[in-house]
């Protein structure tokens, strides 16, 4: 799953890079969790909404279960993100790892927008992991390219094709502290590189 992000970009690099006129205004975060508001980019311009009810979709059943297929031929979104957190699972213990792209300012993460009970809120989607992945977890978020940004949010488009994982190359990865398991910590200190403990 993917359950944690950070972006702390500057406001005018995040529009520059999606294309945007303008965005709302917004504060670096660096400890993004589910159930708060995040900037979500759709084929109209950018806004706030709550990171959702449901925090994950998986790309493999997506077009297929009811609750998700509608709004994934029709109301799909790029969620911002300066990085994301993944957690390794090794000996008892859960060391936390931040990945961020090797060649551009920001990743686009894949998300749907959902309607329910009047609120609209994003789900993200998740996919297996790449080769870069694969020993800290065995999903990631579905990263867009951002040569492949107008076919992913233009509404209606078959996007199936674009549901797969990031190739490695364009990411990199670092173990961090284990501060950022906590929601309440949110400062730049979280993505700073540490040494992952052996054994």
């Amino acid at each position: 799953m993917c359950g944690r992000y950070a972006l702390h970009a500057d406001p005018e690099v995040v529009a520059r890079h999606f294309g945007l006129a303008s965005i709302p205004a917004f504060s670096p975060r660096y400890n993004i969790c589910p159930g708060t508001d995040i900037l979500a980019v759709r084929a109209g311009g950018a806004r706030l909404l709550r990171w959702g009810r449901i925090a994950n979709a998986r790309a493999e059943t997506i077009g297929e279960k009811p609750m998700f297929a509608g709004a994934f031929r029709r109301f799909r979104c790029l969620v911002p993100a300066s990085g994301f957190y993944e957690w390794k699972s090794a000996g008892g213990r859960k060391q936390p790892y931040y990945l961020r792209p090797a060649d551009a300012p920001l990743f686009g993460l894949a998300g749907i927008v959902l309607l329910w009970r009047g609120e609209r809120s994003v789900s993200l989607i998740t996919t297996a992991p790449n080769e870069l992945m694969r020993p800290i977890h065995e999903r990631m978020p579905v990263i867009v390219a951002p040569e492949d940004y107008p076919a992913w949010l233009a509404p209606g488009e078959d996007a199936s094709g674009l549901l797969r994982s990031y190739p490695a190359g364009r990411m990199v990865a670092h173990a961090v502290g284990p501060r950022v398991n906590r929601p309440e910590h949110d400062d730049a200190a979280l993505i700073e590189s540490v040494t992952a403990p052996t054994g």
